[in-house]
């Protein structure tokens, strides 16, 4: 799994949202030196992802816990399969199952979106992207699940890469201004980082390319047809990406037309987790 710095704060900030002040329903029937062993089974094939995080959030709850992992990252899982056990104190199995669960189960959601629509892309060159439409402070932990289903991640945030999008472009007074201030910013801060540009129409496209300066292409809502001649036009100066607007439906026959990149927020944000369970063993 990545390093994500802030992972057992943010595992820590969910178990407090959970466990307020006290997991009262564990406490008022569960002898506080029971002990007992738990397994998480899956209930539908998908793509496994979280197990790591689920597996810290048992230890952080309560550190004697003995956790195997029997399924890695990225694996592909069915129905039955068993993904982990939990042996040690009841009671802290119990306090910490929700909270495991829910990482677990949206990441592997996204995880397994991903694979499927990846694997719509079969024998094509087109790489699937995520983007920056995330749970808030969930993005690494999002993105993470992007990879493990196979797809590729764009930019973190707004510090990696400059994106001139629409309202950069207007506000900064149109498309050549927009690309030399980036460039003086970028020379006078030191910073070496990708320029992607987002344009609207064939006309934008074509200022774009009369000026230059520029890494990649986002071609926003266009068409198959107008995309494929945006393609055509470009023909790898730069990198292109193919962004709004595409379903599951359209997907191949966007990526059909030659586009380097499609991404598709919905990877991240409109995601149905996958069903997990955890069970006394």
């Amino acid at each position: 799994m990545t390093n994500i710095d802030n992972l057992d704060d943010l595992i820590k900030m969910a178990l407090r949202e959970d466990v307020g002040d006290g997991d009262h329903s564990t406490l008022a029937c569960i002898p506080p030196d029971a002990m007992g062993t738990a397994k998480m089974i899956a209930k539908q094939e998908g793509i496994l992802c979280g197990a790591e995080v689920g597996r810290r959030v048992f230890q952080i709850v309560d550190p004697s816990l003995e956790v195997s992992l029997l399924v890695a990252d990225g694996t592909p899982i069915s129905k039955g399969d068993v993904l982990m056990t939990i042996h040690g104190p009841s009671g802290s199995i119990l306090t910490a199952e929700r909270t495991a669960l829910n990482f677990m189960q949206r990441l592997s959601g996204i995880a397994t979106e991903t694979h499927r629509m990846v694997q719509m892309l079969s024998g094509l060159d087109t790489k699937l992207l995520d983007t920056r439409k995330t749970t808030p402070n969930m993005r690494l932990l999002e993105k993470y699940a992007v990879k493990c289903g196979g797809g590729t991640n764009h930019r973190i945030g707004l510090y990696d890469m400059v994106m001139l999008k629409d309202n950069h472009i207007d506000f900064a007074g149109g498309i050549e201004q927009a690309i030399d201030r980036t460039h003086d910013y970028l020379k006078a801060k030191g910073k070496a980082l990708r320029i992607e540009i987002e344009v609207r129409n064939l006309d934008e496209l074509q200022r774009v390319l009369d000026h230059g300066g520029v890494d990649r292409i986002m071609l926003d809502n266009f068409d198959t047809e107008t995309l494929r001649e945006a393609v055509r036009r470009i023909d790898h100066r730069y990198e292109t990406e193919a962004s709004g607007g595409i379903t599951e439906a359209t997907l191949r026959q966007y990526a059909e037309t030659g586009v380097d990149f499609i991404s598709v927020g919905a990877l991240t944000h409109h995601i149905k987790s996958l069903d997990i369970s955890l069970l006394k063993q």
